[in-house]
């Protein structure tokens, strides 16, 4: 954990007591803070208490003695209106900040040339912070990985001029971090998202903008209008300190993907292939791998060691994540897919996809997937959106109504196992949100990877399944 000691003898509130919240109370009570904390949630006050937390009703707190007011990110700091909080903070002209601020304090405290590499974008963010983590690991670096991605950043160590902090940002966090001036910023990407939180496009790209603008060295896509808009404005100030990276064979950035190989424009001997990096298959993948290649390279990695580190990735959890094997047939665990965008990734990075779909719909279902359903050798129906998306995929693919999860696996190991094809991808990529049946999308995945073990153990002591020797 990381003591934020530079506010040490002083007075703050906090409100917002979840994960990253009490993890936040705690860095400051270790650095000698007196913290008042609340929340609207009884149940999390009661979680606090029971931690030896000192709640403080801050809708009717003193708000002079506060130096601060920590807010956790997922409170409303304008849109679609400002927490109470939020307001009685502004009315005593306390300044509101996160725990990413806090950390950028303790960095500019301890150790301010200390490696510290920060990641947002709309997509991507998460698979390319760890990716970029790994490398540097491989390499035998002192990495600390986490910020909203897993390990929130105080309860990561401290900075120290041999330790590389690698923190996934999101815009919520970076609107309450006003000092975060990381050593590289990278923003893959900006298209609409958390409008409710942030009124329009115009201000979330101008919230992304600012983990870039103060970065030492910024990395910047440019395969989206808004964010080439911040790379130009960057390159007219910082010159050969703004990188341009696209996902695409591009004649303008500096680094980019062709084909299956990522290439550097200074460096176009020593391209990085990613072919062997199963982790990291389809278009979408190559525009992470291709900012990790850059931040790597900007901490002074070489060619051969990000292509190493590269195959070793293991990727996420429940994100295109292979979960087993038997013979030709993968299983593959894209739980994290909660919409149709998101599963639609999956879907262009496989064939011959025996595809286990649905939950509870969102807008839109599935028909914008349509044109990759020749793609698709089965589609395997669970929960709420069973009818709904059958009558998407009717006529255009056949499908099962399964219910479960449980039936849909059985059912599609089946039929993959009975396929001809190279290689046949048991697909969870639901296009759903998970409510329906279990508590989070994380719950959802884990049941299809421990469903899938439990089927390949039973293949391995039976030979094969029982369904493929009965007549068809």
């Amino acid at each position: 954990m990381t003591p934020v000691e530079t506010l040490r003898g002083e007075t703050v509130a906090l409100f917002g007591l979840g994960g990253s919240g009490l993890s936040t109370a705690r860095a400051l009570v270790l650095g000698g803070a007196d913290v008042a904390v609340w929340d609207d949630s009884g149940g999390q006050r009661e979680r606090a208490r029971a931690q030896g937390f000192a709640l403080d009703d801050l809708a009717h707190a003193d708000w002079s003695r506060f130096a601060l007011l920590v807010l956790a990110p997922g409170v409303p700091l304008t849109h679609p209106k400002p927490h109470w909080a939020v307001e009685l903070a502004k009315k005593a002209g306390v300044p509101i900040v996160g725990d990413i601020e806090l950390f950028v304090r303790e960095r500019a405290a301890r150790a301010p040339k200390a490696p510290f590499v920060a990641v947002t974008g709309t997509n991507g963010k998460s698979t390319t912070t760890a990716l970029i983590a790994h490398v540097l690991k491989e390499t035998g670096r002192d990495v600390a990985l986490g910020g909203n991605i897993g390990v929130p950043a105080l309860e990561l160590p401290p900075p120290a001029p041999d330790r590389v902090h690698v923190l996934e940002c999101s815009s919520y966090q970076i609107d309450l971090a006003p000092s975060l001036k990381p050593s590289l910023g990278l923003l893959l990407n900006i298209t609409p998202d958390h409008l409710d939180r942030h009124g329009d496009l115009t201000n979330y790209a101008a919230i992304k903008e600012r983990l870039v603008a103060s970065a030492k060295i910024a990395i910047v896509g440019v395969d989206d209008e808004p964010s080439r808009k911040i790379y130009a404005k960057l390159k007219d100030r910082l010159g050969a300190s703004a990188v341009a990276v696209s996902g695409e064979d591009s004649g303008f950035a500096d680094i980019f993907v062709r084909g299956r190989r990522i290439v550097a424009r200074a460096e176009p001997e020593a391209p990085v292939d990613l072919a062997g990096a199963r982790a990291l298959r389809g278009a979408h993948n190559g525009q992470n791998a291709a900012f990790a290649f850059a931040a790597a390279r900007a901490l002074g990695v070489g060619p051969n060691e990000i292509s190493c580190a590269f195959r070793s990735f293991p990727g996420l959890a429940h994100r295109m994540e292979e979960v087993g094997r038997n013979g030709r047939v993968l299983f593959v665990n894209d739980s994290k897919a909660t919409n149709a965008d998101a599963a639609e990734k999956a879907l262009l990075s496989f064939r011959q996809i025996h595809w286990i779909a649905g939950g509870r719909p969102k807008a839109g279902g599935i028909e914008s997937l349509r044109p990759l359903l020749p793609r698709i050798a089965k589609v395997y129906l669970i929960g709420e959106a069973t009818e709904p998306f059958a009558r998407t995929l009717n006529g255009s693919v056949p499908f099962q109504r399964c219910g479960s999860l449980s039936a849909a696996v059985e059912a599609a190991a089946v039929d993959a196992l009975r396929s001809d094809a190279p290689e046949p991808v048991v697909l969870l990529s639901p296009a759903c949100a998970s409510f329906d049946q279990f508590v989070n999308f994380e719950a959802r995945g884990d049941a299809f990877r421990a469903l899938v073990k439990g089927l390949l153990a039973r293949l391995e002591t039976e030979g094969s399944h029982p369904a493929l020797s009965k007549e068809t």
